[in-house]
């Protein structure tokens, strides 16, 4: 990865943002897609793009661009915390995990909130296995986005605009991942059809999302989400976890350093189809950065969790 093209290629795209932004008085996020769609547009490349084909940046190279102008965005114009993207480091430790639970060398892989696509295409770009790739998506802005910065990438993910809450019609897959929204769902109707429901008021969104995605699974799936650390200790806990005992089986538990997050602490949690005696494996990573850490990490996964 030539990091000194990247770093070219980065003045050269928020360059033109900026631009759009003023011309078309927009926001950042508007402004971007935009910028994707004038790049895209190879009979009418003018200045900056032009320079930015000639650089002819790898996968690779645009996934860690398109990154750090999400980055800059996330400064300028920061979304709501449940649009905000996945964090490098923990798309790593997601990639990782599939690549430590899975022999297959094709997989389908279904995400929830696919947001700004951030975790998609780190998944996409790096896994070893070919990925075939469907995300659930509301905002029709984050949507537009994401399918933009693939094409220019040149992964196939689909991406569909679907609240995840509510059932759609998907092929079975292999694994289930998710930054999952956190919140109240607002329709109690609809989440009376789930197990989980919360009989006194409104249900946790990320306690239906975690029920839904199991009905995606097949029978030896499984489903790696980052959720709040306390996801199994709250005031709903009680009706996840009867759930949790019918129908799935809680495999990890990695706590995360509560620095990372500017709000509630979270952890990631690897939950699968399969029954297995193995003893739930839970690991406190104290850091993200720390090569050492990570690897003596990665090395005790490996060992220790069995789906």
């Amino acid at each position: 990865m030539n990091m000194e093209k990247i770093e070219q290629a980065f003045g050269l795209v928020t360059a033109n943002i900026e631009a759009i932004q003023e011309k078309l008085d927009t926001d950042f996020y508007d402004a971007f897609v935009e910028q994707n769609a004038q790049f895209l547009d190879e009979e009418n490349l003018t200045g900056n793009n032009r320079e930015l084909h000639k650089l002819s940046l790898t996968k690779n190279e645009w996934q860690k661009l398109f990154q750090f102008v999400l980055l800059k965005g996330s400064q300028v114009a920061p979304l709501q915390p449940n649009h905000a993207f996945t964090p490098d480091s923990i798309a790593v430790i997601f990639q990782f995990m599939i690549e430590c639970l899975t022999e297959k060398p094709l997989i389908r892989l279904l995400e929830f909130g696919s947001g700004t696509g951030n975790l998609a295409e780190i998944l996409l770009t790096n896994l070893s296995k070919k990925v075939d790739y469907v995300g659930f998506e509301v905002d029709d802005l984050l949507l537009d986005l994401a399918a933009s910065m693939a094409e220019i990438i040149g992964t196939a993910p689909v991406f569909m605009q679907a609240d995840a809450v509510q059932a759609r019609l998907v092929a079975p897959v292999d694994v289930v991942v998710s930054d999952l929204p956190i919140g109240f769902y607002p329709d109690d109707v609809l989440a009376k059809n789930f197990a989980v429901v919360n009989p006194e008021g409104h249900t946790f969104a990320h306690h239906l999302l975690i029920e839904q995605a199991f009905k995606y699974l097949k029978a030896d799936g499984f489903a790696i989400f980052l959720a709040p650390d306390d996801l199994l200790t709250s005031s709903q806990a009680p009706l996840l976890k009867n759930w949790l005992k019918q129908e799935a089986r809680v495999s990890a538990v990695i706590t995360l350093p509560e620095k990372l997050f500017k709000h509630d602490a979270k952890a990631i949690y690897v939950l699968s189809k399969g029954k297995s005696e193995q003893p739930t494996f839970v690991y406190p990573l104290t850091s993200l950065s720390d090569r050492e850490i990570l690897q003596e990490f990665m090395s005790e996964f490996k060992e220790n969790c069995v789906l």
